[in-house]
């Protein structure tokens, strides 16, 4: 009978990676620096935006947990046997396999990397309660501590790599915005609308980089009332005249996301929705100015508010004013420290990445009712910030027809 291996390595193809092998080096020494302050052995990242931040791969669960697990001298990716070589062509470092012949093989492919008795570092705001017992079962730990936060603030400053390639996303998602923008008339669906403009994005996105992997660019285009939430899904409600809309696109390539949000109107706006937006875009661009290193975030975010305020408005505020951009998505990863919140005390510097992106949502049944949002993504640098965004906003480019 063949023997079947709890784990395995599982090497073929040319490996290709979003960076450049120093670009992940250098990401590695600065968490393995973490590490040796801390007295940490080994650490075990499970999240998709770490485990792809550290290597270049990043994972589909469905169901199956993965690792990432960095030693003083080794880093080695931890997949599922479904994804055979494909971890290891678009991963830096080793990648072990594991089988699914036996419960808990994930645990042994990791103990086999970590030893037991170790002092591990781990994500306690991604991994499991049931995943943390079989941590402990398995590798006896001297000790576990959190690494999350540390790893965030690493991904909040950004390499000339990854600018370049946020410049690049930024770019992406104004091709989506000028795609929608063309499709857009009355008695159109949401739905069509949307296609358009992520069609044009992933046709983009091939043509600049043609070796990548293409995944989860996606559109939200919603109108009428669908526009008073900003994550609202697209539906196949039909536009009409006078109907205020949201554009959102959402370019991602190799796990890194960017975005373009703009409001629209069908054909004409009433002077009420007109008031209210020419307002949003003030507040956007008050916010634009604020932005500069040595400014701290709950600063900015207090003088929007008063902005709002002084024109009555601040009460249809409905999220903070902006966050971080890189390896995040819809579905993982957020650097929470950088965010444009009352409650966030961090201290822009050169290398964060940050949007600015005021909405008032005004309830159905008052006059201007609808979403009014506008979207720029900024790059703080050492004079101030660099606006990355093209996409024109306001009601003398965007009142469609």
């Amino acid at each position: 009978m063949t023997t079947r291996t709890q784990f395995h390595r599982f090497q073929q193809g040319e490996r290709t990676l979003p960076f450049d092998d120093a670009e992940y080096e250098t990401r590695l020494a600065n968490l393995r620096e973490t590490m040796a302050i801390k007295g940490i052995d080994a650490c075990v990242l499970t999240s998709m935006h770490n485990i792809g931040y550290y290597s270049g791969f990043l994972y589909c669960a469905f169901g199956r947990p993965y690792a990432l697990v960095v030693t003083k001298q080794q880093v080695v990716t931890i997949s599922a046997g479904i994804d055979a070589a494909q971890p290891w062509r678009r991963g830096f470092g080793d990648n072990i396999v594991y089988t699914d012949w036996e419960r808990d093989n994930y645990w042994r492919a990791i103990l086999s990397v970590t030893g037991m008795g170790k002092v591990v570092g781990y994500e306690m705001d991604h991994l499991t309660i049931l995943q943390s017992e079989k941590l402990s079962a398995f590798l006896a730990p001297a000790a576990l501590l959190d690494v999350s936060l540390d790893t965030m603030r690493q991904r909040m400053h950004k390499s000339t790599a990854e600018l370049d390639l946020i410049r690049q996303g930024a770019a992406v998602a104004d091709v989506g915005g000028y795609a929608i923008r063309d499709t857009i008339k009355p008695g159109i669906r949401e739905i069509d609308v949307a296609m358009a403009g992520r069609d044009a994005m992933e046709i983009e996105i091939a043509r600049r980089f043609p070796n990548a992997e293409y995944r989860d660019t996606w559109v939200w285009f919603q109108s009428g009332i669908n526009t008073d939430g900003a994550h609202n899904p697209v539906t196949s409600r039909q536009l009409e005249q006078g109907d205020i809309l949201s554009l959102n696109t959402f370019p991602m390539i190799s796990g890194y996301y960017t975005a373009l949000e703009r409001t629209l109107f069908v054909g004409d706006v009433d002077d009420e929705s007109r008031r209210i937006w020419e307002a949003n875009v003030g507040a956007h661009e008050y916010g634009m100015s604020l932005l500069k290193p040595g400014v701290c975030c709950a600063e900015v975010t207090h003088n929007i508010n008063d902005f709002f305020a002084e024109r009555d408005l601040l009460q249809y505020r409905t999220f903070g004013y902006g966050h971080s951009f890189g390896v995040l998505s819809h579905y993982y990863g957020r650097e929470a420290g950088l965010e444009l919140r009352e409650d966030i005390d961090t201290v822009l510097e050169p290398g964060m990445v940050i949007s600015m992106e005021p909405m008032l949502t005004i309830p159905e049944g008052q006059a201007g009712a609808g979403g009014y949002r506008e979207h720029d993504i900024l790059i703080i640098d050492q004079n101030g910030a660099e606006n990355i965004t093209g996409f024109p906003y306001g009601p003398d480019h965007n009142v469609i027809g």
